[in-house]
Parts: C-alpha cells; structure tokens; sequence
C-alpha cells in the first residue's frame, strides 16, 4: 500500500520502519527539516519537508494515490486538519493520534465529522496496558484476546518452580490443564522458540502462557509465585496516562497514590479523581518515598517524561522494597539494556501506539480475505508475532482436524487456541477451526495478514 506518515518523532519513525519492512511505499511529511533527514538516512522510504496540513504538501507526497494517512505529530489539531485535507483531497483511509481528553470525550462525533478511519490515544492506551499488568501480579507482559477471554502473559519460571526440569508436554497434567505454552526464550542465550512437547523447561527461562483468566491463580500457585491481590499502587506522574489509570484503576477498588510536583496538576486531579491520594512533591526526592509509604505499596508506576527517571525512582523502589515496579521507558531500542535491569514490567508508549495502528493496517491489507486480524502483539523483543484472526469465512484452513493441519504450517508457527460460542479451547489434534471461530496464532514469520499465511 502507499502510506503517507505525517510526523517524523519517535511514533512516525517507528511506524515507517514498522510498514517499511513488511512492504509498504512510504512517504514522511514534516516542517523539521533536521528531524526529517535523520529519519530518512536510517529508513528506504520518501521525506518531504513541510505542513501536512497544506494541500499543495499532501498533492506533492502523492495523496490522490494514496491508500493511508497517518497523523501522529505532537498536536492533536494539526493530526485531525492533515485527515480531514486528505480526505478532501482523495479517497484514502485516515488515522490520526488524539491525545487531550477534551477531544478524546469526543471522538466518535470528530471521527464522523472528520472521516475519520481510526483515532489513537497514546496514553490511554498505555494507561491499560499497565492496567491489565496490576491485575495480574507476577506477570511481566499481558495481552489479551478475544475479548478479554483469553490471556497470553509473560512469566519467568522461578527457581524451585515445579515447572523446572519439566516437558512441555508434561505441563498440563502436573500445572494446568486450561493453559499452552506457546513461546519460550531460553534464560541463559535469550534465544527464541515455539516449544515441542518434548522441549524441557528450566528455571530462568522466560515463557509465554495462553490462558482463560480464570485459570491464573491456579497456574500461579502450581508455579511457584505468591498468589497476592495488588491494592494499593503509587503513581509518579499526574500526566494524562497518570490520570487515566487512576481512573481504571479506582473503578476496579484499587486504592491510588499519585505523586506530582506542579501545584496547579495536584489541583485539578484532586478535582477530577475524588477518590485518589493526591500528594504535592518531587519523586526524586527519596525521603518523601519513604514518608509516603512506599515499603506498603503493592505496585510502583513511575509515569515522568525522563526516562532516565523512571528507571532510577523504579531501581530505588525495589532496592528498599517489596514493590513490583512498572517503567514507563519511551526510548526504542535499548530492550537488550532495559530488560537486564531489576525494574519489572517495561512498557514502552510510542510501541503500543505503533502496534495499535499496525494491527488496522495488517487488517486494511487483507480486508477481503477469510480471516481478518483482531489484535497483533510483539513478543520477545519483535522475534515473535501473535495474531487474532476472526474467520469469516470457509477457507483452506477451516474445517481441517489440526493433526492434519499443522504439517501443511509454515515452521515456528502454533495455533495456540480457538474461541467458539463463548468457549476458550486449547486445540488438540482433532480439533478443527470453523466459519465464526477467533483463531489465535504465535508465528517467528513476519507479515502474517490472513489466516491462510500459516500454511507453507
């Protein structure tokens, strides 16, 4: 497809690398000239110097040939004009990032009065990834699936685990009979696979889990890990993903401390999250960690603009603590680094903003498929893709036993579950995937768009 990037910062360039490698024409609009050049000598794609909003800049990058705009410069104004002058201007699909709350509220009137394809709130997303990581202690990644009725996490196997020195075959039987392990990442040469049945598992290793919810603690407790619901979270950072944690987590009965340093910021969240400890005051500031409770804390989220910050408030956190910490690092490309350090879960805002808009263009590329992606995830540092595809259809891959099915799989692939009528299964040999299924998929391919790429 031909897709013009509006915004050349941290998201814009992720994505162009992103669309760039899986075979997309890609064209980048941007007024910062320097910014522009240093996207382009690291990327193969075009670079035009400019006001995406000006309609002589959109016909020069091409829009009347366009399929795709994406606006994702820091100002939400300017993202919803360049959308609304390409649609002017073509036929293309829009999408645009939409930050401030006010206009967020919104959103379904803007989208229709704008054209809009799809809009992107960054830190409302990353509010519940977090989200979703506080209510499951000892996970290190959770994404879900169909709905919310499937869970894939991420575990470390922890020394004296029943699951040490154990097959994956052998896994249901003493562990958990709901429950797949669908991607390992061996825990001395951080290499990357999808499991046999006769592969051995070993402390330290990293796996990752598909599950119905309702099988976590029981797989918690057979593996090892305290089973202890996370009450009571500290917030740094009264910011916008702050704010819209606060909110999911006070509807879910947590109990939330935020600390923020601007006076004015500490006003307006004591007015809008009546239910929330507001407290006026730099972080940083150890002593203040230490008065405000931060030993009785279940969860620490350092939410700042430094990552550098956030990284040394969630060190000292877990050097005087208990505290599973959750660091907020916007930086791409220092995973190897980040994950080495003892500051628990990583969440990453521009690459959840990515994959949400990745996943609508994976879906734009095979909309008149059988299948249609639901959720795409990357795992294992981007070595491993999981997919949910809707099957909408009869195709090669339906009503087949996937005993018959898996020989015909491209390697390092696993449908991991299918969910029928409200009902999560964990596929077996003779099980086969039906016209309405939700197909779940763990693939090392890249570029996966439908149901049907599994096959060799």
């Amino acid at each position: 497809m031909n897709i013009i990037i509006v915004g050349a910062g941290g998201v814009g360039y992720s994505l162009a690398d992103s669309l760039n490698s899986e075979g997309h024409e890609i064209t980048i609009i941007d007024p910062n000239s320097a910014r522009l050049e240093s996207a382009l000598e690291k990327l193969d794609v075009q670079g035009l110097s400019g006001n995406g909003v000006s309609h002589e800049i959109l016909e020069e990058a091409g829009i009347q040939n366009a399929d795709l705009l994406i606006a994702v410069t820091d100002q939400d104004e300017v993202n919803m004009l360049c959308c609304l002058m390409a649609k002017k201007l073509s036929d293309c699909q829009t999408i645009a990032r939409v930050r401030n709350p006010v206009y967020y509220r919104e959103i379904n009137l803007i989208k229709d009065e704008l054209g809009l394809s799809m809009a992107i709130n960054p830190e409302l997303a990353t509010a519940g990834e977090i989200f979703n990581l506080i209510q499951i202690p000892n996970a290190m990644m959770v994404e879900t699936f169909a709905k919310g009725r499937v869970n894939l996490i991420e575990i470390v196997i922890p020394q004296g685990s029943p699951a040490d020195d154990l097959k994956v075959m052998d896994f249901p039987a003493k562990v958990s009979r709901g429950t797949l392990i669908c991607i390992l990442e061996r825990g001395d040469t951080r290499e990357v696979e999808i499991p046999r049945g006769d592969t051995v598992l070993r402390a330290g290793d990293r796996i990752y889990i598909i599950t119905p919810p309702q099988e976590m603690t029981t797989l918690f407790k057979k593996l090892g890990f305290p089973v202890k619901p996370s009450r009571d979270v500290m917030v740094v950072g009264g910011g916008r993903t702050g704010y819209y944690l606060a909110q999911l987590l006070l509807a879910a009965g947590n109990r939330v401390k935020i600390i923020e340093k601007d006076r004015s910021v500490c006003e307006e969240l004591s007015g809008d999250l009546p239910g929330a400890e507001i407290i006026n005051g730099d972080a940083v500031d150890r002593q203040l960690l230490l008065e405000e409770g931060i030993a009785g804390e279940d969860v620490f989220v350092p939410l700042t603009d430094m990552d550098e910050e956030n990284i040394l408030l969630s060190l000292y956190a877990r050097k005087i603590s208990s505290v599973r910490p959750i660091t907020k690092v916007s930086t791409s490309g220092f995973t190897e680094v980040t994950e080495e350090l003892p500051i628990g879960s990583i969440i990453n805002p521009k690459e959840i903003t990515a994959y949400n808009i990745l996943r609508y263009v994976r879906a734009m590329s095979n909309s008149s498929d059988s299948s249609n992606i639901e959720s795409l995830y990357y795992l294992s540092n981007r070595r491993v893709e999981a997919l949910e595809f809707h099957i909408r259809a009869q195709s090669a891959v339906t009503d087949i036993p996937l005993s018959e099915l898996r020989p015909r799989m491209i390697p390092n692939s696993l449908i991991c579950c299918i969910y029928r009528d409200g009902k999560v299964l964990i596929p077996r040999g003779n099980d086969r995937i039906r016209r309405g299924d939700t197909v779940v998929v763990v693939t090392k391919a890249q570029k996966l768009s439908s149901i049907n790429d599994i096959l060799r």
